[in-house]
């Protein structure tokens, strides 16, 4: 079971639990993920939901490596694997109840759009938020580009997006991308407390308030998301890609400068599937498995 659900008096607990690679999402993960937030949003006993994360590496990273990968050699499946995010992703953020985002450890990629899916989030006070997007060949358009110049505004989205650079959780609770940060110990009396407050509201008008305040979310949302997941499918087997996959697993930086001369090379097919802009080769058969790291959506 790659996601736990429990609902104790009146408030659902929902845990992506694949710690061994740092809680990512592949394929059933989105599925159940998406189908526990359905569950509660229709059980009429559930006031609040939590979502969190097993241990206290990550919340979650993103995609998982293994199935990016293979995207390479079959580009097509990565539209598959991006409307099961995308149906996660809007069972979160359409979910009837308000959602706390309780984050034990790292938000990364598809792991923060998760984060900015939810109404509230308290992170740990060691916790790290990330985009990685350009810098490892990924668009990071399932919630990011959308919604995080309306949580710190568009400069410091520029910032986070394009820099690729990791951000404090005091600094994120500085910015407004988090509601409260507090010490490890306290993260748990932290969720409870906000639980304990939602839980002594009324449902319907607060159902009806989170559907008034996502106006500007379900606007920038349902205007591109459609069109991220197709230019997402046609990148999923470019150069860029399989040069972000190779340089991860061969533990060595990326080459952009390549990449940049790539793209004006007589004769050159930087997006042909499966090859890297440096080598021109194709990933073998038998190499050893991605590693799960942080990556966009």
């Amino acid at each position: 079971m790659t996601v736990h659900y429990a609902v104790d008096r009146g408030r659902a607990t929902v845990r992506l639990d694949r710690p061994e690679v740092l809680n990512a999402l592949d394929r059933p993960t989105l599925e159940a993920l998406r189908d526990r937030f359905r569950e509660a949003s229709a059980d009429h006993s559930v006031g609040v939901v939590v979502l969190t994360g097993t241990g206290e590496r990550a919340f979650c990273t993103g995609a998982d490596l293994d199935e990016q990968k293979a995207f390479l050699e079959r580009p097509n499946d990565y539209w598959d694997w991006m409307s099961r995010f995308i149906d996660a992703i809007e069972a979160v953020k359409g979910c009837s109840k308000p959602v706390v985002a309780r984050l034990n450890g790292m938000a990364v990629g598809g792991g923060n759009e998760l984060n900015l899916a939810c109404d509230l989030a308290v992170a740990a006070d060691d916790v790290v938020l990330r985009h990685v997007g350009p810098s490892r060949g990924s668009l990071p358009a399932g919630g990011a580009t959308q919604w995080m110049s309306l949580l710190v505004g568009d400069r410091r989205a520029r910032e986070v997006l394009l820099l690729n650079r990791p951000i404090s959780a005091k600094q994120a609770l500085d910015w407004g991308w988090l509601n409260r940060v507090v010490p490890r110990t306290e993260l748990d009396a932290a969720v409870d407390d906000y639980c304990d407050a939602l839980l002594e509201k009324m449902p319907e008008i607060t159902r009806a308030t989170k559907v008034q305040l996502d106006y500007w979310k379900d606007l920038s949302w349902s205007m591109t998301i459609r069109m991220a997941r197709e230019w997402l499918t046609v990148h999923a087997g470019s150069a860029e890609v399989a040069e972000g996959l190779a340089s991860f697993e061969e533990k060595r930086p990326v080459d952009y400068a390549a990449l940049r001369r790539s793209k004006g090379a007589a004769g050159s097919n930087p997006s042909e599937p499966g090859r890297s802009a440096l080598s021109g080769s194709p990933p073998e058969a038998d190499e050893a498995p991605v590693t799960q790291e942080i990556h966009d959506a």
